[in-house]
């Protein structure tokens, strides 16, 4: 019975001193203090109450001690609380005062939590960073298309990270930079010959105003000649009066071949007239001649004058099938 009870102790000690271990970092204290860096344990107890991990906390810690840096617990604690990354704005911190850059922990905790990388702009304040921006076309004024690619050296500007535009918007002014000096170009050559007027003049604009960067340098990477658009937009322009043009002509034929349907119905309409009259006069005769109106030998005579003049019609058709003579 007493070796049971024992055994039972000896259990309840072992998950005590588990549980003891377990929730309360001894050893994570224990390497603070081999750090020098003072931390209580009650403090770390505090840290597991409030849900915190306290080697994200105390590592950072040790390190800026090792650094040289002062910063106090309660705003790691704070940082880290409020989503941001402390052994990141750490790192940053010993970067920037390796590199001699005004940089305290408030200003780059707020970077941080803005959601920028704040070691990266560290880094890239001293080590500038290149973007390459993607092929660039625009149009001379002489309509030849140039092709047009840029390499921008960047250094990050640690006082504009927060609220500053980011490398998107580098690219696309650089872009409207190249698109505006090619297009302001007289000849596309000017620019073949020159391709250094690009870059000064995308210089001078300030590209770099409202971004979190300060531009350095741009250099023109490759350009390369495309195509003829302004003798592509003069043909298109040729098809189209063309075009106009055909269907001007396509109307006017309509127009001048309903003018003749026209006059043709107008015509049948007199012959039918003619006709008409014509099939009155044997009539008309037959009743002058009744009536005394009309005498013989002027019924024969009218017959002579008809039959003379179809004498004659018939000549001329005769005439006019057999063609010129010599």
């Amino acid at each position: 019975m007493e070796v049971w009870l024992l055994i039972v102790i000896l259990a309840v000690a072992l998950l005590f001193l588990w549980l003891f271990f377990s929730f309360i970092p001894v050893a994570l204290w224990i390497s603070a203090l081999a750090a020098n860096v003072r931390i209580g344990i009650l403090t770390l107890i505090g840290m597991r109450l409030r849900r915190v991990v306290p080697a994200r906390i105390v590592n950072p810690m040790i390190k800026a001690a090792k650094a040289g840096l002062d910063i106090p617990i309660n705003k790691l604690e704070a940082h880290y609380l409020a989503g941001g990354n402390v052994d990141r704005v750490v790192n940053a911190l010993i970067a920037a005062q390796r590199a001699d850059i005004a940089l305290g922990f408030e200003r780059a905790a707020a970077i941080d939590l803005a959601g920028r990388d704040v070691l990266e702009a560290v880094q890239m304040s001293v080590n500038p960073k290149v973007i390459e921006t993607p092929v660039v076309a625009a149009i001379a004024k002489d309509g030849i298309e140039l092709k047009a690619k840029a390499k921008v050296t960047v250094r990050a500007n640690i006082d504009r990270l927060i609220g500053g535009a980011g490398e998107q918007t580098i690219i696309a002014r650089v872009g409207e930079g190249v698109v505006t000096t090619i297009g302001s170009s007289a000849d596309h050559k000017e620019v073949l010959e020159n391709p250094d007027s690009i870059s000064r003049t995308v210089l001078e604009k300030g590209l770099e105003s409202g971004t979190a960067f300060e531009i350095l340098s741009i250099d023109i990477a490759d350009i390369d000649v495309g195509r003829n658009i302004g003798a592509q937009l003069q043909t298109d322009q040729a098809e189209a009066d063309k075009r106009i043009a055909q269907a001007k002509a396509e109307e006017r034929r309509a127009m001048a071949v309903a003018l003749e349907q026209e006059m043709k119905a107008h015509v049948q309409e007199m012959r039918a007239k003619v006709v008409e009259a014509e099939a009155e006069v044997p009539i008309a005769m037959a009743a002058a001649l009744r009536e005394g109106k009309l005498g013989v030998m002027d019924y024969y005579n009218m017959q002579n004058i008809i039959s003379d003049t179809n004498m004659r019609n018939s000549i001329a058709e005769t005439d006019e099938d057999s063609g010129p003579r010599n």
